[in-house]
């Protein structure tokens, strides 16, 4: 597999998203999280209603600085509803038309309510569109949030036009992940098989292993919808 090949593919964006997940996913078993926190063996990529709720909710698009809200404000300050109606599900559009007049209509009563009615149509904006990718809303999330170097590397690629920076980003993270989880692995490989203890720490370490690079492959060849329903034919 050329991974130089692969991250300049349509499966990148997948790919990065995978592996916020797989990083996230490998410190709520380090720290020892349950499953409805995410624990590693709980559950995989895709499963339970949220689907992958998880990737999405380590995303931007919910910041008063994210993409959609971006969209927002130059949709009302052009009078556009257009402009964001690709951010929703064909659908929902008709929701976000009705809320986007009712939002034109309040801002012409004053300051206030010109705020009052952005932030309404932005939240009910915001929603919808996590709502159609199966992520759940908390709320609008303050700008300026620290949101590590994957997120805003694979949007600076978009501006540039190169996904140099992305591919660096993608190669070191999957080398460095790779190569620790199988060291572990083989590190307790060899052990004595009436030893039952070295065995099991064996199989510690074996398990996180063998998922890791499950996920990223299953992520890599676009399968991670399809993932959860066949994870457990074929799960540790």
């Amino acid at each position: 597999m050329n991974l130089q090949y692969l991250l300049k593919s349509r499966a990148a964006p997948a790919l990065l998203a995978g592996l916020l997940y797989v990083g996230w996913k490998s410190l709520a078993q380090y720290f020892g999280l349950d499953g409805s926190a995410g624990g590693l063996l709980a559950d995989t990529i895709g499963v339970g209603n949220g689907g992958l709720a998880l990737v999405w909710a380590l995303g931007h698009c919910d910041g008063l600085d994210g993409p959609v809200v971006t969209m927002a404000r130059k949709a009302l300050e052009t009078d556009n509803v257009k402009l964001v109606l690709p951010w929703v599900r064909a659908e929902d559009e008709g929701e976000i038309r009705e809320v986007f007049d009712q939002a034109r209509s309040v801002r012409k009563l004053g300051e206030q309510a010109r705020k009052l009615a952005d932030i309404h149509f932005f939240e009910t904006l915001v929603r919808i569109h996590r709502a159609g990718e199966g992520a759940p809303f908390d709320g609008l999330q303050p700008a300026g949030r620290d949101l590590g170097p994957a997120v805003p590397a694979a949007d600076k690629a978009l501006e540039s036009g190169s996904i140099e920076q992305v591919e660096k980003l993608l190669t070191e993270a999957i080398r460095s992940g790779v190569h620790k989880h199988f060291d572990a692995a083989l590190s307790h490989r060899k052990f004595d098989p009436n030893d039952v203890e070295e065995g099991r720490a064996y199989v510690e370490a074996y398990v996180p292993y063998v998922h890791y690079v499950e996920r990223l492959w299953q992520v890599a060849m676009g399968a991670v919808h399809e993932h959860g329903e066949n994870h457990a034919e074929h799960g540790h």
